[in-house]
């Protein structure tokens, strides 16, 4: 995995919930997925996925970091000191989705896929 969850912050709190996630190598951000699941017995995460974001498409360099907020928002993007960049994308909820102590936040490599319309 190229991109690795560095934490959830603030959870339960809507206007400053985020996923920050980090860049381990040079990628395109949109070739990724974030979910909110939850736990199950033995540390276990449940396969039941009960929100997705799907990144948007972005060149990203190592050492980035990406900050997905569950509010809505402009997505962004500002020159850190240490010289890389942090990203802000926005889910667009209306409410909190990490809110739990047995809820876990999955990130998926999708950068092969097909769709169908119905």
């Amino acid at each position: 995995m190229k991109l690795s969850i560095r934490f959830v912050k603030e959870h339960g709190n809507l206007k400053k919930e985020r996923i920050v996630l980090k860049a381990l190598e040079s990628i395109d951000v949109g070739n990724y997925m974030v979910a909110d699941t939850t736990y199950m017995d033995e540390g276990e995460v449940s396969n039941k996925l009960r929100h997705t974001f799907w990144i948007p498409d972005k060149e990203v360099d190592k050492g980035d970091l990406v900050v997905i907020y569950t509010k809505e928002g402009n997505d962004s993007t500002k020159s850190n000191e240490s010289g890389n960049k942090t990203h802000f994308f926005y889910w667009g909820l209306e409410r909190t989705i990490w809110n739990k102590e047995e809820d876990a936040a999955a990130i998926f490599s999708i950068a092969d896929w097909f769709s169908k319309k119905v």
